[in-house]
C-alpha cells in the first residue's frame, strides 16, 4: 500500500505543474530516437530532434529553409546558431510547457554551452543529462540494419523492426533506404567522433551534476524503466 501511494503521488506531483527537462546523448544505435519518442509520450513533454527540425524547415519553404537545404545538400553542416535558433523557436511554444527532451543535440562541448544559455536565459533548469551506454558490437547490429523513409525520417530495421513489405515505408509505400554510413567501416568512424565530441560534453555535465548513465545494452522496456527511475531522482 506505500509503494502504491508513492507510485501515486509521483505521477500527481508531476502532473500538477512540475515540468522535467532531459539531454538524451549517446552513440549512434544506442536507442535515443527509440527513448525519446516514449518519454515524450509518457509524460507528455516536447521531443525536440535536431534531424526532425531541420527536415520541417526544409519542407517549409521559407527563406531559412531553402539556405538550410542548400546547406544540406551541398554536404555541408548547419552552424549552432541556426539549430539554436530553431530550438528557441519550439521551446517558447506551447507545447513545451511540461518540459524538453533534447535528442541529437548537443553533441559538443560548445554545443552545450550554448545550449544551456538558451536554457538559463528562459530561467529553465536542465534535470538531467542522460548518457545511453552500450557495446559497440551491438551498436554495429543495430545500425547496420536500419532503414529509412527519407522524407518523413520513419526508421525501420532488418532484423528488429522490419517493415510489412521489404524495403517499403509502411504508410506511404515509398521505397526505403540504408544510409552510406550505415556499414561497419563508416561505423567505426562515427563511434570515434562521436567519442571524441562526446566526452568533454559528458564532463561538462558531469560538473553541473546532471549525467546520469544508462545501460542501453538491455531491450527497449528495459533501458525505458531505467530511465524513468532516472526521472525520478531528479524530480521527486
Amino acid at each position: 500500500m506505500l509503494y502504491d501511494f508513492a507510485s501515486w503521488y509521483r505521477k500527481w506531483k508531476f502532473s500538477e505543474g512540475d515540468r522535467v527537462d532531459l539531454v538524451l546523448i549517446g552513440p549512434p544505435g544506442s536507442g535515443k530516437g527509440t527513448q525519446a519518442a516514449k518519454l515524450s509520450k509518457h509524460y507528455g513533454i516536447c521531443h525536440l530532434s535536431t534531424g526532425d527540425m531541420l527536415r520541417a524547415i526544409i519542407a517549409s519553404g521559407s527563406e531559412l529553409g531553402l539556405k538550410v537545404k542548400k546547406i544540406t545538400e551541398s554536404g555541408g553542416l548547419v552552424s549552432d546558431d541556426i539549430v539554436c535558433d530553431l530550438i528557441a523557436q519550439k521551446i517558447d511554444s506551447p507545447e513545451c510547457e511540461k518540459g524538453l527532451l533534447f535528442d541529437g543535440f548537443p553533441r559538443t562541448i560548445e554545443q552545450a554551452k550554448k545550449l544551456d544559455k538558451l536554457l538559463s536565459d528562459r530561467h529553465i533548469q536542465l534535470s538531467a543529462a542522460l548518457e545511453l551506454k552500450a557495446d559497440p558490437s551491438l551498436l554495429e547490429n543495430r545500425i547496420c540494419g536500419r532503414l529509412f523513409h527519407l522524407s518523413s525520417g520513419r526508421s525501420y530495421h532488418e532484423l528488429f523492426n522490419p517493415p510489412e513489405v521489404p524495403m517499403v515505408d509502411d504508410i506511404t509505400g515509398d521505397r526505403l533506404v540504408r544510409r552510406s554510413d550505415d556499414k561497419p567501416e563508416a561505423l567505426k568512424k562515427r563511434l570515434y567522433e562521436y567519442e571524441k565530441n562526446a566526452a568533454p560534453a559528458l564532463s561538462f555535465y558531469k560538473s553541473q551534476n546532471k549525467l546520469m548513465q544508462v545501460d542501453a545494452n538491455n531491450d527497449v522496456n528495459q533501458v525505458f524503466s531505467d530511465i524513468q527511475g532516472k526521472i525520478r531522482k531528479v524530480t521527486l
